[in-house]
Formats: C-alpha cells, structure tokens, sequence
C-alpha cells in the first residue's frame, strides 16, 4: 500500500506462518488477498548502477497479474520509507523487451508467498510473506500506525528490519556458508 507514492514499511521476522496468521487474526485482521505464489524479478543496468544507487525496478508475477515496480532509495530510519511507482501491466513480455532494448537486464530472481491482510478502519495493511530463507511480517502504513500495529502483534522497534530481501538473502547466505544466486524455493 502506497500513500503520495511513499512507501513506508517494516520487516518483522517470525518463527511460523501459523503463529502470524493466529496473531493477525487475533489483532481483527482479516485476509484481504489470499495467499498467492509470487515470483519477482530485479532488473538493472550491467554495472548494477541502481543497486549502487540504493533504487530498484521490478517485475513482479502474482497469480496473474504483473506489476512494475520502481523503488528509490530509502530514508535512514526505524522505517523503511522511500518512493515506490508501480502499475499493472498487461503485457510483462513487452516490458522484458524495452528492458533489453535500454540495457537493463535481469540481476536476481525471488519467490514467496504472500497474503494481504486488513481490518476495518485500518490506516495500513500487513502482509505475511513465505520465502525460502524464513517467515516475515511486513507492516506497511503511516509510521505510527506501523509502531501501534507492531506492538498489538506482540513486537517492538528491536524487531524491525528495514533491509530488502536481496539483503535479507545474502546475510543469509553468509550465514549459512552457501554460495548466492537466487532466492528461489527449492524444486
């Protein structure tokens, strides 16, 4: 969920997508878009100028439907908050092609599962994301709402994680001594 095409948002790890569906429901969060298998595509130059630039575009599969997204590069702070534009797309080959037409090509591949949830009144949504290097949270709203919300499923700032899952997933690697390539589930 954007407002004036600001993203602001956190990361939550938890230990099971069980427990987080309990905690959201128990919270009067209701499944707003069911679990769907996403995969996500990040494209950039073949210098990685974006990446160095801190900003991202990515093509996103869910279900579907297709997205374009851009991400800028985020504010330093508790919150994750930077420009995102996104559209739906109905042709994603197109996009590929204007991509390889400009130079851009594809740098990393992630998977998961995600559902949306709401609730009535709510300023914000969270969305439980599945992925192949754990089970995470993510807040996304005006940043006290973010804080009120967190706290109502049991965390506090010390859990919050700004990183992206490009980030998430090298630390991961580093972590467990494998090689990086692409955080995809196993097939």
């Amino acid at each position: 969920m954007s407002t004036s095409n600001r993203e602001v948002e956190v990361k939550i790890a938890v230990s099971t997508a069980a427990a987080a569906r309990k905690a959201i429901r128990s919270a009067g969060f209701v499944i707003h878009v069911p679990r769907v298998f996403e995969a996500n595509v990040l494209y950039d130059t073949p210098g990685q100028s974006l990446r160095g630039q801190g900003k991202l575009v990515r093509l996103r599969e869910a279900g579907k439907s297709f997205k374009l997204t851009y991400k800028g590069r985020s504010q330093d702070s508790r919150h994750k908050i930077r420009e995102e534009l996104e559209t739906n797309l109905d042709k994603p080959e197109v996009m590929r092609r204007v991509f390889e037409e400009i130079g851009l090509t594809p740098v990393f591949r992630y998977e998961k599962y995600r559902t949306e949830f709401s609730a009535p009144g709510a300023k914000g949504v969270i969305t439980l994301d599945e992925t192949p290097i754990g089970t995470f949270l993510e807040i996304e709203g005006p940043p006290r709402w973010i804080d009120r919300t967190a706290k109502q499923l049991g965390f506090g700032p010390e859990g919050y994680i700004t990183d992206s899952y490009g980030a998430l997933y090298l630390k991961y690697c580093r972590e467990h001594n494998i090689r990086p390539a692409n955080m995809v589930f196993a097939r």
